[in-house]
């Protein structure tokens, strides 16, 4: 898997493109602004989209969906709490295929209530779940610092610690980082209670 990531627009966010290296067939994670430069980098690799995959449905992780899509003509995936026009509903435990690849599909509430993460191939997409060195906001409707509390540390937590992780929005002192380094580094992920958590994010 060969992933392609992109600054866009005023607001740091990561849009990926992710390539199957065996088939040339990619999948586009969360395109927003500069489609431009997404254009291009399908036609210097020569790629087939086969999917486009929100990892939540906020405007700026999805601007680009239709544009995309008219371009592509792939579909576009949601998780299936999300309200957005979309082609593939998907949920916790899905896996979405593209060429020898796949990526596993988390369902991850706490920024959103359709927040997921895509694992495969040592690689984890954190959307705004988890950042390099902080997390996703929660005081956005449908955010909630008890569930972000148990995504983070019921699922991300116990993930294996060499994941490379490559985050929504590039907030951080590195584009990527690892789910170990951010165990270790990264204050939302350090051990507290729930209780604790909620007070440290203003609830």
């Amino acid at each position: 898997m060969i992933v392609h990531q992109l600054q866009v627009g005023n607001m740091q966010n990561f849009t990926y493109i992710v390539e199957d290296e065996d088939t040339s067939e990619a999948i586009i994670i969360d395109p927003s602004w500069e489609l431009v430069e997404l254009e291009l980098i399908i036609k210097r690799n020569d790629l087939k989209i086969k999917y486009i995959v929100n990892t939540h449905h906020h405007f700026d992780h999805t601007l680009g969906n239709e544009a995309m899509a008219e371009s592509t003509h792939a579909p576009i995936i949601q998780h299936e709490l999300s309200e957005l026009k979309h082609d593939i509903t998907v949920k916790d435990g899905d896996f979405i295929e593209f060429g020898n690849s796949k990526l596993k599909v988390i369902h991850t509430p706490g920024h959103s209530e359709d927040s997921v993460c895509l694992i495969g191939d040592g690689k984890i997409f954190s959307g705004d779940t988890l950042f390099v060195g902080n997390c996703g906001r929660i005081d956005l409707p449908g955010g909630s610092a008890k569930e972000l509390y148990h995504s983070l540390f019921d699922i991300l937590y116990s993930l294996d610690d060499e994941l490379i992780m490559y985050p929504g929005h590039n907030y951080g002192s590195s584009e990527t980082s690892t789910i170990g380094k951010e165990k270790k580094t990264n204050l939302v992920m350090q051990r507290r209670s729930e209780q604790e958590f909620l007070e440290m994010m203003g609830q």
